[in-house]
């Protein structure tokens, strides 16, 4: 029995189709060769990083450190507490500031401006804080607040870290309620429901898990920050829980002790780059563990 044409016209045809899926198959790997390459060197570089700061820092660890004042130079031994202190306060305050605030306008974002030019130009600049560098922000504060009272605050360093968490909020916020199924709301809306309260106890509820993991990774995003704080809250070597005057805080402490001469600064530096990592790392993972949780369908 003959073959048709078609089938010689294929047999023709498969050795050009096997180069070309061999060619395809190489590049693949090749790709995910380079791929794998890129992870790799990526977390070499991240576990050396870990790995210094933990031979450096944990020895710096102890019951002193979180007990005592900075020291002076020179004086011997001393703690980390008023840094600790002061960095507790300007994140917590920042954070209580910065929680409502972008709340609020991402449930406006979500649930009113769909085809609102003020929503459209609010997600416009609300990227561009994202992406701006955090100096930028130390500036704004320094040059509309510091200059202006004549002093370095704890309140200018609360402000600048407040309007670095307020866009992680808002996009956060934002994205997670966009996520809700039309139909949830439209069953909020069939039993009568205002739009105001299907915004906030049906939607936002809905998504807490997403709205409050956004809410931990803004205080992860300003509890290292240290440009806009050298503006705003300075530094202060002694205890003080005065926000009207210069506070210390562990970011600007780090920074100062790292570069300093003295025997007794440097391991105090690497101990608290160790406890705000630590932290990081902690919140971080709490915010997983909550965005984990799935969102009703």
């Amino acid at each position: 029995m003959k073959n048709s044409p078609q089938i010689e016209i294929d047999t023709l045809h498969q050795p050009a189709t096997n180069a070309v899926y061999r060619r395809r198959l190489l590049m693949h790997r090749f790709g995910m060769l380079l791929s794998f390459l890129a992870m790799a060197l990526g977390l070499l570089v991240l576990l050396w990083i870990l790995a210094t700061l933990v031979s450096k820092g944990l020895g710096a660890l102890s019951l002193g450190m979180l007990t005592q004042n900075t020291p002076a130079p020179g004086s011997g031994a001393g703690g980390l507490l008023n840094p600790i202190i002061g960095s507790l306060m300007l994140v917590g305050l920042a954070t209580l500031i910065s929680t409502p605030i972008g709340i609020l306008a991402g449930i406006y974002l979500a649930e009113y401006g769909e085809q609102s030019k003020l929503a459209q130009i609010t997600r416009f600049v609300t990227d561009i804080m994202l992406s701006a560098p955090s100096i930028v922000i130390g500036l704004f504060v320094y040059a509309i607040y510091v200059a202006k009272v004549g002093h370095f605050s704890g309140w200018a360093g609360t402000f600048a870290l407040s309007l670095i968490a307020v866009p992680v909020v808002v996009r956060t916020t934002d994205n997670m309620l966009r996520l809700v199924p039309g139909s949830l709301r439209e069953a909020a809306f069939a039993l009568g429901a205002p739009r105001w309260k299907v915004a906030l106890l049906v939607r936002l509820r809905a998504v807490k898990a997403g709205v409050v993991t956004g809410v931990l990774l803004a205080v992860a995003r300003i509890a290292g920050e240290t440009a806009p704080l050298l503006f705003t809250a300075l530094n202060n070597q002694f205890f003080s829980t005065n926000m009207n005057k210069p506070i210390a805080n562990l970011p600007v402490v780090i920074s100062q002790f790292a570069m300093s001469p003295f025997d007794n600064w440097v391991p105090l530096a690497w101990g608290g780059a160790l406890l705000i990592t630590f932290s990081v790392l902690a919140l971080n993972i709490l915010s997983r563990s909550l965005f984990s949780q799935k969102i009703p369908g």
